[in-house]
């Protein structure tokens, strides 16, 4: 992976995909019902108990187009070494979206926790958060795969920002104050030379 990106931040490697990649201004779940979450998620082993740890008071805030067995929340897991306990587990489809995914479009994990006046990202797995970016082999880079499948963000008309900008929040949370300062150096320094190469 060092052979093909240059930078690394506290052990991520960083693709530059990341700052030129366009994508709307920031989420909003009114134009998109949550249509990234309809998939499911892989979550960590730690996330997947950390999920089930609260199980109770997800069933409760769940509606009636989620299942509320347990049994159906999460497939087998399998291995995977871009998660930190090297397990990861996918969340089961229901009604066609997430089982986590309410009628409206909101995350009930992400629910319970505001609900409880909590961080709103306490329960709420990673990769959750982190959409349309993504650690892949290693690297922070975005999932454009997933993300040409959006029928709202993936139109050039509502891409107006950089997955860079609009995931500001969610940098800082997955690389620290120091991190992102460090990445946002090496963005200014990335799209300072290849404008040169452009020119």
């Amino acid at each position: 992976m060092g052979k093909k990106f240059d930078k690394q931040i506290k052990g991520l490697w960083i693709d530059p995909l990341v700052f030129t990649q366009k994508f709307v201004k920031a989420c909003d779940i009114c134009h998109c019902s949550g249509e990234c979450c309809y998939y499911g998620v892989y979550t960590d082993k730690k996330e997947h108990d950390k999920i089930l740890g609260i199980k109770d008071r997800i069933i409760a805030s769940m509606d009636d187009s989620q299942t509320k067995n347990v049994e159906k929340w999460f497939e087998a897991p399998e291995k995977d070494d871009d998660f930190e306990s090297g397990i990861a587990y996918g969340t089961e489809v229901h009604n066609g979206k997430c089982v986590f995914l309410d009628k409206q479009g909101f995350c009930t994990i992400q629910k319970v926790a505001v609900d409880s006046q909590e961080f709103k990202w306490k329960y709420k797995p990673l990769y959750c958060i982190l959409f349309p970016l993504v650690i892949y082999n290693g690297a922070l880079t975005v999932d454009d795969d997933h993300l040409a499948r959006m029928h709202y963000c993936s139109k050039v008309g509502n891409q107006v920002s950089t997955v860079f900008d609009a995931c500001k929040n969610e940098l800082i949370y997955l690389l620290g104050e120091d991190g992102f300062q460090e990445l946002d150096e090496y963005r200014k320094i990335f799209l300072k030379r290849n404008k040169k190469v452009e020119a």
